[in-house]
């Protein structure tokens, strides 16, 4: 959280972005910093330092980047259809912030045909479910049926996983929990599929020192029902954390233009403060639960 809030110029939009671009694309980082200073609030387990930070970060993003939501309502306006600035908005609505002209979109575009047939990948589509449930709408699609589309739900071949297929298991895995807040929402036959093969995949992003999705399968592990809180991972990811906090996504730390260098390090960073606080709390909570 030190290195997130001492580069939290990194979290910046581009209004003047060319549009083959596209001006919805830098809302990405800042739907991840809420979502995951959300979660650090809701495990209860951060340092005080820690939470002050996380609290100032989120404060700062919605307030000097998004300029108290109204550049989700641009942005809403510029791609009406696009389910983005809702994804970035709802984890702020969650903290307690508040744009009521982007609700007032949300709700509107809700009804349309189109929101609802807007083309996604599976495991998106079962975000998307679940964030228009957590807002209070009807969603598009049954979380159920969402859920069954997905890579993860056919259970193939574990051999397959590779980089994009790792990603989309570990968010279908956060989208049905609740980013880790319900394990038990995790439907037993996937748990099972999965507490045999995560710490296969974990040994083998550890080998090829992929951090980023070594965190993500982390922060899965601990979503399970029976965490393994794998020690030799956790020692590995520890030891490329640097002292200044921040994390690489690959072996080699990015230098450069700081702009730059941002991009390609702000999601390790976010996903390591994820996978500790979720980590952390589930250690806990089997402590309180095994205590004599």
């Amino acid at each position: 959280m030190e290195w997130l809030y001492a580069h939290r110029s990194g979290f910046r939009l581009e209004p003047d972005v060319d549009p083959e671009v596209g001006f919805l694309e830098r809302f990405k980082p800042i739907g991840e910093v809420a979502s995951i200073c959300r979660v650090l609030f809701r495990e209860g387990v951060a340092g005080s330092q820690q939470a002050d930070l996380a609290h100032r970060l989120v404060d700062h993003v919605w307030r000097e980047v998004l300029d108290g939501g109204r550049m989700l309502v641009r942005g809403q306006r510029v791609e009406p259809i696009s389910p983005i600035p809702f994804e970035v908005y709802l984890p702020f609505k969650e903290m307690g912030y508040q744009q009521p002209d982007l609700e007032r979109a949300v709700r509107l575009n809700h009804r349309l045909t189109s929101w609802g047939a807007f083309e996604v990948l599976p495991m998106r589509r079962l975000g998307l479910s679940a964030f228009e449930r957590r807002f209070g709408l009807t969603p598009s699609v049954d979380p159920e049926e969402a859920a069954g589309r997905t890579w993860l739900a056919q259970q193939p071949e574990p051999w397959t996983v590779e980089g994009h297929i790792g990603y989309d298991i570990t968010h279908t895995v956060f989208h049905l929990t609740d980013w880790g807040e319900d394990p038990d929402a995790l439907p037993a036959e996937l748990a099972d599929y999965l507490h045999t093969w995560v710490p296969v995949w974990l040994d083998d992003w550890l080998d090829l020192q992929r951090w980023d999705l070594l965190g993500e399968l982390l922060v899965v592990d601990a979503c399970l029902p029976e965490p393994t809180l794998d020690e030799r991972a956790w020692e590995g990811f520890a030891q490329a954390q640097r002292p200044d906090g921040a994390m690489p996504a690959l072996p080699e730390m990015p230098t450069g233009d700081p702009d730059e260098v941002f991009d390609v390090v702000y999601h390790p960073t976010l996903v390591a403060a994820f996978a500790s606080a979720q980590a952390t709390s589930r250690a806990l909570s089997r402590l309180t639960t095994t205590a004599p």
